[in-house]
C-alpha cells in the first residue's frame, strides 16, 4: 500500500518514530523511506498508487502494526477535513479526529482487523478538522507483508447518510428489477431490452433472460414505432412530464394480444462522467387495458344512450312514422356502423324499403319509387335472421376479397362486417335490419348486438305503425 510523498502519503507503511498523536495542526515528519521501492516486497509504482488511492470515490486510511496513521486520500481529507500532510504520522484517531474518551475503543475495534479473518464493519463517531462530528461506517481489514505476518490494517470509510442513501438506491433497483408490481425494462442506446423484471416479462411474453437483446419490433407486433419514437425522444430531450398510454399488439403462443400500457421512462446516464454519458432507458409500465376497456365501454355506452334520447325526442315530432323510422336510424349510425339497410317481409321474400347510400356515406332514405325485391340467395345473413327471429353476426373471412364477399351478399362493396337484427312489433316478424362496417373497423360484438336489437325494437314499432296506418 505505498504511496507517493508527492500526494501526502508515505512509501513506508509506518513512520521511523511514533508521533504521539500531536496537536491537531501539527505532524511529524516520519522522515524520507529507507529506499524508492516502498514496502519491502512491493514492485515500484508508488506514483501510480497513490493516484490510485486518491481518485477513490470512499475516504481510505491505514495503519502500520504500532496503530501510525500511514495513509490517507483526498476522499478522507473531504469527509474530515484533515489533509495527509496532518494526518500521515499520527498515532491513531486520538486527540484529532476522535475524542480523547472514545479513542482506546476505536483504536482497539480498528486494530483487531489486524488479526480477525475477513472484514469488519463499525459505526464510529469522528471529529472533523473545525470540531464538528461526523458518523461513519468503517470497513477495516488487516494487512500482512512479506513474511505473512500482520503488518497493519486497511480502513474504508464513508458518512453514515451517504451509505444508508447507497443502499437504498441498491435496495431499490434490486426491489423494481425483481418484485415490483409494474414492468421494468432496461434498454440500452440501440432500444434492445438489457434487464427485464418478473412483471415485464409476464407482460412480454417471454422469460427474463429470453428477452433480453431482442429488437422490440420481434416482440411487438402494432404500436412498436410509437415505443420506439418514445425511447428515442428520452435518449435525445429527457423524461417527459407525465406518463403516456401506449396501445400495442403482442405475439403470443396464444395468437396476437392488444394491449394498454401505461408508460413512464427514464433517462439513464453514468454517473462516472463529468458529461452526463446515456446508458439508456428505464422504461416503467403498467398494464392498464382492463380499465381502458371499461372506460371506452362506459364512454361508449354513454354516448349511445344520448343518441337514443335524441333520436326518440326526434321521431315524436314525424307526422309519417317511416319518416321517423329513418330519423330513428340517422341517430343510430353515428360511431356505430358505417351502412344501413331496412328490408321488409313482403309475402315470401323480403324487399328493400330504405337504405344509406351505397357509394358514400349519407343518411337513410326511402327507397324512390317505392320497395325492390332484396335479391338474397338461400343463407342469406338476413334470411337467416327472420328464420331464427334472432340477430346474426357475420365478417369476411381473412382469405376472402371484401369486395367480393359485399357483393355477393348484395351488400355496399367496402362492406366487411354485417349485423342483422330482426324487426318484430306486436308479435310479428316485420322484417329486418342490416348494420354494415367497413374493413377498417372493428367486427361487432355481443354488446353491438343488444344496441342494434333496441334500435330495432324502435323502428319496428314505427315500422308497424306505418302499416297500420296506411291500411286506415
Amino acid at each position: 500500500m505505498g504511496a507517493s510523498r508527492s500526494s501526502g502519503t508515505t512509501d513506508e507503511l509506518g513512520p521511523d518514530e511514533d508521533s504521539g498523536g500531536g496537536p491537531p495542526g501539527c505532524s511529524a515528519d516520519p522522515g524520507p523511506p529507507a529506499d524508492d521501492a516502498g514496502i519491502p516486497g512491493e514492485p515500484p509504482g508508488s506514483e501510480l498508487l497513490a493516484a490510485l488511492l486518491d481518485g477513490m470515490d470512499a475516504a481510505l486510511c491505514a495503519f502500520d502494526a504500532a496503530g501510525t496513521v500511514t495513509h490517507w486520500n483526498r476522499e478522507a481529507e473531504r469527509v474530515l477535513g484533515w489533509t495527509a500532510r496532518e494526518a500521515v504520522g499520527r498515532t491513531g484517531f486520538a486527540g484529532w479526529a476522535v475524542r480523547r474518551a472514545d479513542a482506546d475503543e476505536v483504536r482497539a475495534r480498528l486494530m483487531s482487523a489486524m488479526d480477525a479473518p475477513g472484514r469488519q464493519v463499525h459505526e464510529f463517531a469522528l471529529l472533523r478538522k473545525d470540531g464538528g462530528r461526523v458518523l461513519v461506517r468503517t470497513q477495516s481489514a488487516g494487512v500482512r507483508g512479506a513474511d505473512g505476518q500482520p503488518a497493519g490494517v486497511y480502513c474504508a470509510f464513508s458518512e453514515v447518510h451517504a451509505q444508508i442513501d447507497l443502499e437504498r438506491a441498491i435496495a431499490l433497483s434490486e426491489a423494481l428489477l425483481e418484485d415490483a408490481s409494474w414492468g421494468v425494462v432496461l434498454v440500452d442506446v440501440d432500444l434492445r431490452p438489457t434487464v427485464v423484471n418478473a412483471y415485464a416479462a409476464r407482460a412480454l411474453g417471454g422469460g427474463r433472460t429470453a428477452l433480453l437483446g431482442r429488437p422490440l419490433g420481434e416482440l411487438v407486433v402494432q404500436g412498436v414505432e410509437e415505443l420506439e419514437a418514445a425511447l428515442h425522444h428520452v435518449l435525445a430531450e429527457g423524461a417527459p412530464s407525465a406518463p403516456a398510454e401506449l396501445w400495442v399488439t403482442l405475439r403470443t403462443a396464444e395468437g396476437e394480444r392488444r394491449r394498454c400500457w401505461r408508460s413512464g421512462f427514464l433517462r439513464l446516464a453514468s454517473p462516472l462522467t463529468e458529461e452526463p454519458v446515456p446508458l439508456g432507458v428505464g422504461w416503467l409500465f403498467r398494464d392498464v387495458t382492463a380499465g381502458k376497456l371499461a372506460e371506452q365501454e362506459a364512454d361508449r355506452l354513454r354516448f349511445r344512450t344520448s343518441q337514443l334520447h335524441r333520436a326518440a325526442r326526434t321521431a315524436s315530432e314525424c307526422e309519417d312514422p317511416m319518416e321517423a323510422a329513418t330519423s330513428l336510424l340517422d341517430f343510430a349510425l353515428a360511431g356505430f356502423a358505417d351502412h344501413v339497410l331496412v328490408d321488409l317481409v313482403a309475402g315470401e321474400r323480403l324487399v328493400r324499403t330504405a337504405a344509406t347510400p351505397f357509394d358514400a356515406p349519407g343518411p337513410c332514405l326511402l327507397v324512390s319509387g317505392g320497395a325492390i325485391p332484396a335479391r338474397y340467395g338461400p343463407g342469406h345473413p338476413a334470411l337467416r335472421s327472420v328464420e331464427r327471429t334472432g340477430t346474426v353476426r357475420t365478417s369476411a373471412g381473412a382469405g376472402d376479397a371484401a369486395q367480393s364477399w359485399a357483393s355477393e351478399r348484395r351488400w355496399p362493396r367496402d362492406a366487411a362486417h354485417a349485423l342483422c337484427a330482426v324487426l318484430r312489433s306486436r308479435g310479428r316478424t316485420l322484417g329486418v335490419l342490416t348494420f354494415l362496417r367497413a374493413a377498417n373497423r372493428s367486427a361487432f360484438e355481443r354488446p353491438d348486438a343488444a344496441y342494434a336489437e333496441t334500435v330495432a325494437a324502435r323502428v319496428a314499432g314505427a315500422v308497424d305503425l306505418a302499416q297500420v296506418t296506411a291500411r286506415t
